[in-house]
């Protein structure tokens, strides 16, 4: 229902400041809630910020009373695999543990509707490429293991409470709205595309490939990149599914296409002028070849494709975003 309020839990984050601009260009209110220890007050431009844990359920609670909101998108959670690896409590307790308080705070006020964001980290290693829904779940990691016990959850709660719930599993967010004055902007960055542009803007001295010895054409692993503007969309087309009452669901948010890490790198090279030689590190442990997402269910029953994803938008996207973050050190 256009025009109703929705929660946003990690609004204030990298895809939530997003999925906020889309939200509000699609005529909803969003309603961002985090407690701003990654996300970015300035961040939030399209609608008002409530700065809450999530493990506060009365302050949930009162923000939905307050705003009315129809319906929620859960941003909010730690994602760092390797952390995950070495401080699983963090994880499950902020993970699994916050997601049971933000329900109990729509069960109290009478709010059924969520959108989850998940990950693909949730197949582990999958046995077939491209991955479909149907690919089996098996998580290597904590990270992993705490979203998809969240996705069990919201299996329990749609046949207990009577909720409507839709998991997003994203493959590799990329890309940048940087009309909007929103980007990655992390601490530590983790990811490839602004690793590589912190580099060759002299704020990364350490950037490095971990892996040439893929069984890949090239050598580097294979990843599926979708600009994080079509993910919001894909957050817009969930929560109006679910208001509308239809399904519930699990789909994946990729193009179909794969890059290897080479072929991104060689792509940032061409948009900057720039040379890129990062040095070669080993595997991290657990990462696969290749990651690529069937997104026909996404196609089908959202009515969603991606649009800005092509490798040479996400780049220069994504370079417009970083010039400006982070000016040259020389």
């Amino acid at each position: 229902m256009s025009g109703s309020s929705i929660l946003v839990v990690g609004g204030a984050g990298y895809i939530g400041a997003h999925t906020c601009k889309a939200l509000s260009v699609a005529g909803y209110l969003p309603v961002t809630y985090d407690n701003l220890s990654t996300g970015h007050r300035e961040f939030v431009k399209w609608g008002p910020l409530v700065e809450g844990d999530l493990s506060d359920a009365s302050l949930l609670s009162r923000t939905i009373q307050e705003y009315r909101a129809q319906a929620v998108i859960h941003f909010a959670a730690h994602a760092y695999v390797g952390e995950s690896v070495l401080d699983p409590q963090k994880y499950y307790e902020n993970n699994v543990g916050g997601t049971l308080s933000l329900l109990r705070a729509m069960r109290d006020t009478g709010c059924k509707n969520i959108v989850f964001s998940s990950t693909c980290a949730v197949y582990g290693k999958p046995t077939l490429v491209p991955i479909a829904e149907t690919e089996p779940t098996r998580p290597i990691n904590p990270y992993g293991r705490s979203k998809l016990m969240v996705e069990e959850i919201l299996d329990d709660y749609r046949a207990a409470y009577g909720f409507r719930s839709v998991a997003l599993r994203y493959f590799n967010a990329c890309g940048c709205d940087h009309s909007a004055g929103i980007g990655e902007l992390r601490d530590p960055e983790t990811h490839l595309i602004p690793r590589a542009m912190m580099h060759l803007l002299g704020h990364l001295p350490d950037f490095q490939v971990f892996g040439a010895d893929f069984d890949t054409p090239d050598g580097t692993a294979i990843r599926d990149y979708v600009h994080v503007s079509d993910l919001a969309d894909a957050h817009v087309a969930a929560s109006r599914l679910i208001l509308a009452g239809e399904r519930s669901g699990v789909y994946n948010l990729g193009t179909g296409e794969g890059h290897s890490v080479s072929q991104v790198l060689d792509a940032i090279s061409r948009e900057t002028k720039l040379a890129l030689s990062p040095a070669h590190g080993t595997r991290r442990a657990g990462d696969p070849p290749i990651l690529v997402a069937d997104p026909a269910l996404a196609k089908s029953e959202l009515g969603w494709s991606p649009s800005r994803s092509g490798l040479a938008e996400i780049v220069k996207s994504s370079w417009l975003w970083h010039q400006r973050v982070h000016a040259i050190t020389t």
